[in-house]
């Protein structure tokens, strides 16, 4: 790898906010929000499923924002590259389904095998090569089955809430229709929180006066968490956040430091893991927005991506004022807010999925067995959805690993 020029370099040009406009200023705010709220949601609910004491969901919360946003804006100065830093929403939703099985400090030690995975993969560049093990179809079935509980609670808590359920869903059909600037689901959740302050105002917001010091937390490995935890996270990772980032990114004829990308999502992710979050790493649909051509000049979307970074910095260092008020939410609004921040991810997964004929064997048993939610032998259901959707369609339906790459190029 040569050498970064000078004017790439992070020290190069230290009058970067000359870069700021208000079209990259506007594609970061977007990102941000989208970002801290569905997220935010998603780890409430995994904390609460673990039985979590609010102190170590605070510090999971402080975590994943603090260096999701620092990783946010490091390599965007550094390379001028509208890559978004984050945490991964998917990752979340999955771990929320596993929580309940191992404790705080056993999940902490399955995060660093996590990392230390991505750190190996990016260093000796399998990323490519790892993706083809597991066809695409296959991670996209089991993301679905995880997925479709959420959705599933989504409609019924939009009945529940009526008024303030239909408020949010009717933005979003409008914002969708007429194609505004705001992307749909930012414009359904804040039309959300303006319904629920004028019908259900929050009550009994229990305050916290003092501030909560981030602590290092000590891991503690269980070898069955490996396999549980560890490969399907960083799967995830890999599959619905840097695939999806760095597809983005090619896409608007960036030159994609993808090794450094994987390299550094695993080593923030190590140190992330030492407070108590499951990662840092680069955000899939963030980096998407901050690098759309809506964004502005291509050579000054990276500032989109700064913004972001700022934000989400911002929110995980207020993160012990802020958890109280969103703690105070009704679960039905939390489930309504969850539910908007997947559907993209949903609608997305189920197309993928069942995309092509010659895998509806595979593809249907790795959505049904994620969707159980079963634990066989220690091992959870997302684990088995890879396995034995991979064995079927390698086996039983005869798709290589070149056909599936194949058909993957005629559906990009």
């Amino acid at each position: 790898m040569g050498s970064i020029p000078k004017e790439n370099s992070f020290w190069g040009n230290c009058l970067f906010f000359k870069d700021l406009n208000y079209k990259n200023f506007s594609a970061g705010l977007v990102a941000g929000i989208f970002i801290i709220t569905g997220p935010t949601a998603l780890i409430l609910e995994a904390s609460k499923n673990g039985n979590f004491s609010p102190s170590q969901t605070i510090l999971w919360i402080f975590a994943v924002y603090v260096f999701g946003g620092l990783f946010g804006i490091f390599l965007p100065l550094y390379r001028r590259v509208p890559i978004v830093g984050g945490h991964t929403l998917t990752g979340v939703a999955f771990l929320a389904t596993v929580t309940s099985q191992f404790t705080f400090h056993e999940l902490i030690g399955s995060y660093l095998i996590s990392g230390l995975l991505m750190v190996l993969i990016g260093a000796l560049g399998f990323f490519s090569k790892l993706m083809k093990l597991v066809p695409k179809e296959i991670i996209s079935a089991m993301l679905a089955g995880m997925i479709t509980k959420y959705m599933v609670n989504f409609i019924v808590s939009i009945n529940e809430l009526l008024i303030v359920g239909f408020i949010p869903l009717i933005a979003f059909f409008i914002f969708s229709r007429w194609k505004l600037k705001v992307p749909p689901v930012i414009a359904a959740i804040l039309f959300g929180v303006f319904g629920l302050i004028l019908f259900h105002p929050l009550q009994n917001v229990q305050w916290t006066n003092a501030m909560m010091m981030p602590a290092i937390q000590l891991p503690e490995f269980n070898p069955l968490s490996f396999l549980s935890v560890s490969v399907p996270l960083a799967l995830l990772i890999l599959s619905n956040d840097a695939a999806v980032a760095v597809g983005a990114l090619e896409q608007n004829n960036y030159r994609t430091p993808i090794k450094q990308i994987i390299c550094f999502s695993g080593l923030f992710s190590i140190i992330t893991n030492f407070f108590g979050g499951q990662s840092a790493n680069i955000a899939g649909m963030g980096t998407v927005i901050c690098s759309d051509d809506a964004a502005g000049p291509k050579e000054k979307r990276y500032m989109g991506a700064v913004v972001t970074g700022t934000l989400l910095l911002v929110f995980g260092l207020f993160s012990w004022k802020l958890v109280p008020l969103i703690q105070a939410l009704p679960k039905d609004f939390i489930s309504v807010i969850v539910g908007f921040s997947l559907l993209g991810v949903f609608g997305t997964s189920l197309y993928q999925a069942f995309s092509r004929q010659d895998m509806k064997m595979s593809t249907l048993f790795a959505f049904i067995i994620a969707l159980s939610n079963i634990t066989v032998a220690s091992i959870s259901a997302p684990v088995w959805s890879l396995l034995i959707g991979t064995i079927i369609a390698r086996y039983i339906e005869g798709i290589t690993a070149a056909q599936g790459e194949k058909q993957s190029k005629k559906t990009a």
